[in-house]
């Protein structure tokens, strides 16, 4: 009995699976919102097919159905041939579909983006100084980990290089003899660094410490400036939480064998070396704790889908495409704007506007296009100016975004009345 499909017959088989007849997620809630798109007098038009704009879990791709996972590890071992198989599958097409060095190491860690960042900064930072740059929320969380948890300040110099939401600090005052940490794309202010990271010496002796959670498969990743890497499933492949993916480069590989925090006790789930060894295991599919099966099986499948939509190219061109929609409409109406003002550091996929609102009247608004159906959970990050946030990752379908804009307007001048 076959109990697992080839590379290729995988990614065929899903592809397939997905041009099935079977119920699928965008086909379902266009169904179950039926009763909800009677348009009212004053509608503006038709409402998005599917109006889930969440950055967090983000909306499950075009055609997707639960039934078309293969089942075949569920209720297996992780251990198993089959389970480590799976996984090891993930793993390598992550890979080629990312285009990441061959000498680099991918793996699967508990804890989503979370807990792979806090593994990379737990196990390699305090051999060098360090610069850590942020802008929004999560990146400012970073810095509270490393000087507060972390007590880095107590072994070597720390560098806060910040901004307020909407801008980037001078990024090329981080050195090159340092540690650098950073957001690749920070989620709950819309402002990503600008393309091909210039900014990081190619001749640098620190190591770079990356959170790329909701850039990856969305922006092109230059792998030979990123040292550590880090991201989720459930940001632009809308894949499901509890996992993370480290992405190591050989530098990173070295740091970990050459270095050994003094008194820094290392909890189960962080330990990637054995006796000052890399724990080769981990990026061979040999997780260090149980993952769930059904949830590989869902981003196998959301590596499936963007293979056929033109793979990593294919997913930049859709996000970008997204971007556009909304840059147009907001060139043409004075009361919205975008929290990030220069556009080359503009996210095309955690994409935030301030309204010529005040803070209630925004939440007025996003709750009157959450009950009409129209977009859901579009709020602003609670730590970031009053403002929306629509996410615009490759699983929204750029019809989606181009049926939400007259909505938007319609929102706000029924909020305006």
């Amino acid at each position: 009995m076959l109990r697992f499909a080839p590379a290729q017959a995988a990614r065929a088989a899903s592809i397939a699976f997905c041009q099935q007849a079977a119920p699928a997620v965008g086909s379902s809630v266009a169904a179950q919102a039926s009763t909800a798109r009677r348009l009212s007098a004053a509608a503006p038009g038709p409402k998005p097919a599917n109006p889930e704009f969440s950055s967090g879990p983000c909306k499950k791709h075009p055609g997707y159905s639960i039934s078309n996972l293969l089942t075949s590890s569920l209720g297996r071992s992780h251990r198993s041939k089959l389970g480590k198989e799976r996984l090891k599958f993930a793993i390598d097409e992550t890979k080629r579909m990312l285009g990441i060095p061959d000498d680099y190491l991918v793996g699967i860690v508990p804890a989503s983006d979370t807990g792979a960042y806090e593994m990379a900064m737990w196990n390699m930072l305090g051999a060098r100084d360090v610069d850590v740059c942020h802008w929004e929320s999560f990146g400012k969380g970073w810095f509270a980990d490393a000087i507060s948890h972390l007590k880095l300040r107590e072994i070597v110099d720390v560098k806060e290089h910040t901004a307020g939401y909407g801008e980037l600090p001078d990024l090329t005052k981080t050195s090159k003899d340092r540690d650098i940490c950073f957001t690749f794309n920070g989620t709950t202010s819309g402002v990503r660094v600008p393309d091909g990271c210039d900014w990081i010496a190619d001749d640098r002796t620190g190591l770079t410490l990356c959170d790329a959670t909701s850039a990856v498969f969305a922006m092109n990743m230059p792998w030979e400036k990123l040292d550590v890497t880090t991201y989720s499933w459930q940001k632009v492949l809308g894949g499901e939480g509890a996992h993370g993916m480290l992405i190591l480069s050989p530098r990173a590989v070295e740091r970990l064998e050459s270095y050994t925090p003094e008194n820094r006790p290392m909890p189960k789930i962080f330990r990637l070396t054995k006796k000052g060894k890399l724990d080769a295991g981990i990026f061979k599919g040999a997780t260090i704790n149980t993952p769930s099966m059904m949830a590989v099986e869902d981003y196998i499948d959301a590596l499936a889908w963007a293979d056929s939509v033109g793979g990593n190219d294919g997913l930049i061109e859709i996000s970008n495409n997204n971007l556009s929609m909304i840059e147009k409409f907001v060139s043409k109406n004075d009361w919205i704007d975008f929290l990030a003002k220069d556009p080359a550091v503009r996210s095309n996929t955690s994409v935030c506007c301030t309204l010529d609102l005040s803070p209630e009247q925004i939440k007025e608004f996003v709750a009157l296009l959450d009950k009409e159906n129209v977009a859901l959970d579009i709020g602003g990050y609670r730590d970031a100016p009053p403002s929306i946030r629509i996410w615009c990752g490759a699983t929204v379908e750029t019809a989606d975004v181009e049926a939400l804009m007259p909505w938007l307007k319609w929102a706000y001048e029924e909020v305006k009345k």
